[in-house]
């Protein structure tokens, strides 16, 4: 989102000069404070937030979450296909259809990987 301002236009995620870094501080707490609390696993808090973001239709910040419950061992392959089953009745057959290609892409783009990393001269 662009702001008009007498400095100059910025986006939303632009520290204004000058200001305290709000982002920043934001991120810092958010991910040290939010992401350590102990009555829900990361694991759970990693499924709630993918419902949300798919919910939004936030498709950046999907494919980052759903990177990082895969690669680290958070959700499997085939849970991930199952969220896809679940979120695409409730978030609707279009979001379903974007996240079913997110999470193919994913899994493929792992596999790849893996093949490189076991095999890197083929």
């Amino acid at each position: 989102m662009r702001i008009p301002s007498d400095i100059g236009e910025r986006t939303m995620t632009e520290p204004a000069r000058g200001s305290v870094d709000w982002f920043g501080l934001m991120a810092e707490r958010q991910f040290a404070d939010l992401w350590s609390r102990t009555v829900l696993s990361v694991r759970e808090r990693r499924l709630l937030l993918l419902g949300l973001l798919v919910g939004l239709g936030m498709e950046e910040e999907t494919d980052v979450q759903l990177d990082v419950a895969l690669r680290a061992g958070e959700l499997s392959e085939s849970e991930l296909r199952e969220v896809v089953v679940f979120l695409t009745h409730y978030a609707g057959w279009a979001r379903g259809a974007r996240l079913h290609d997110q999470v193919e892409d994913l899994i493929e783009r792992v596999e790849q990987t893996r093949s490189e990393v076991e095999d890197p001269l083929s």
